[in-house]
Formats: structure tokens, C-alpha cells, sequence
């Protein structure tokens, strides 16, 4: 399993993901479900996966051939707008999926894979996309300026409490830690490094981007304030009616 999130504000968009692809007893792999794609003052891309790795791992390697390819249809490059990228991501996802579905069956596995794509054209406005199995896909609301896939329960309370289309690229990040600590906490098949990438609008730059483990200060400190706090504020719920006598 995996937890990927992305949030969308006004300054721009946030990355977050785990790095855990499967877990047991005595058994686990980690691999990096982020991919960033930068063409100083062109566009910047951001990629997060879960899923499948075979099918998520060959989707990102059909992205770098067509970019490699001079008479390639169409590419990362090619779309004008976000959501055409987005549809180009499904359609790549459904034809490799199909290619694995009959053997995945067999050994009772699923093929499938879903995808976040994030970032900005030069000229555009700042976008984020959920790109489903299918190879359909929805954007953000105002509402629910955020996207996440996989193993996403125990981060999302934290986001519906904090993330508003207002909340600064830094609170945004921070929040987007937590969310991922609180899924990691209840759920053995998420796991570090943790991921963290940061896009500000109208930038056309290199995301900011960190990796994480469950010992790096920044991280440690995150976990430990929020924990601390929230023990704090347990303690000053209203007391029941018996307790006050």
C-alpha cells in the first residue's frame, strides 16, 4: 500500500508521499513514488503513484521514452493544457495495465495503478489531478483543495481541519507531514522516507524538494510537537458533569 497527497493553495501546490510499496513480518521495499519533471520557464510537472509498481514504474518509463522519442505523438511537452497531460498519463496507465491484467490475475494480484499530477504551465494556472485506474481523472474543489491516493483515512481529518485555498505553502507543508505521520502511525504498510516537494506559482523552477526518514529533525520534531499537543488539548476537553462534583 502507499499514501500520496497533494494540496493545492493559492502560492502554489504541495507534494507529499511514503516510500513503502509493500510490508510483512520480516519483509520490507521501499521505492520513491515521487517523479519531477522541470523545464525551467516552460512548465513544471509532478508525479505521484500508487498502485501497481510494475504498472506505476512502467507508465513513469513510458513518459521518459516519449520524451526521448523525436516522433513521439505526444509527450509531457506537448500537451497546452494540464489536463491534456493528465489524459495523456491515463491513457498510458490502460494500456499498461491491459498488458499485465491477464498475468496479475493469475496470481491474484491487481494491475492497477493511480496517479497525481500536479504543476503549471508557463501562462496557466496552477493545477492538481487525481488520474483514476480507468484512465479518467478529476481536479480540485474549493471545497477540497487537496488529492490523495492509496492509504488515505487516517491522513485526511487533519486536511479537512487546516487546508483552505488561503493557508500559506508552508503550513500547507507541514500539514501535509502530519498527514502522512498519522497514516504511517496507524498503518504498517506506510512507511518513510518520506517525500516532500514544493512548487510556488509562476516560478517555472526545480520544486523544492526533501526527503525524509523517521530520524531526520525536521521530521522528529513535526511528530513530536503534534503529538505533544495534541495530548494538550485532550486534557482541556470539557469534563463531564460528574467529574465537576
Amino acid at each position: 500500500m502507499t499514501y500520496c497527497l497533494a494540496v493545492k493553495v493559492n502560492k502554489g501546490v504541495v507534494f507529499a508521499s511514503d516510500s513503502r510499496t509493500n510490508a510483512g513480518v520480516d519483509y520490507v521495499a521501499t521505492y520513491s513514488k515521487m517523479t519531477r519533471f522541470t523545464w525551467p520557464g516552460e512548465r513544471v510537472l509532478v508525479l505521484l503513484t500508487s498502485g501497481s509498481l510494475a504498472t506505476s514504474q512502467a507508465v513513469v518509463n513510458a513518459l521518459h521514452r516519449d520524451l526521448d522519442d523525436p516522433e513521439a505523438k505526444f509527450d509531457l511537452r506537448s500537451g497546452k493544457q494540464l489536463h491534456e497531460v493528465a489524459d495523456y498519463i491515463g491513457m498510458l496507465s490502460q494500456a499498461e495495465q491491459q498488458r499485465r491484467e491477464k498475468a496479475m490475475e493469475k496470481s491474484g494480484n491487481s494491475a492497477e495503478s493511480s496517479f497525481i499530477l500536479g504543476g503549471q504551465i508557463a501562462g496557466k494556472a496552477h493545477e492538481i489531478f487525481m488520474i483514476y485506474p480507468q484512465g479518467n481523472f478529476v481536479s480540485t474543489s474549493s471545497d477540497t483543495p487537496y488529492l490523495q491516493i492509496g492509504e488515505n483515512k487516517y491522513g485526511k481529518p487533519i486536511l479537512d481541519r487546516i487546508i483552505t485555498a488561503t493557508t500559506t505553502l508552508e503550513d500547507a507543508a507541514r500539514c501535509a507531514l502530519v498527514s502522512l505521520d498519522s497514516t504511517i502511525r496507524s498503518n504498517i504498510s506506510v512507511g518513510p522516507p518520506v517525500e516532500l516537494a514544493i512548487m510556488t506559482t509562476n516560478t517555472m523552477e526545480e520544486p523544492y524538494h526533501q526527503s525524509m526518514t523517521m530520524n531526520s529533525p525536521m521530521y522528529k520534531s513535526i511528530q513530536k510537537q503534534w503529538t505533544d499537543g495534541l495530548k494538550r488539548s485532550f486534557n482541556r476537553l470539557p469534563r463531564f458533569e460528574w467529574e465537576k462534583k
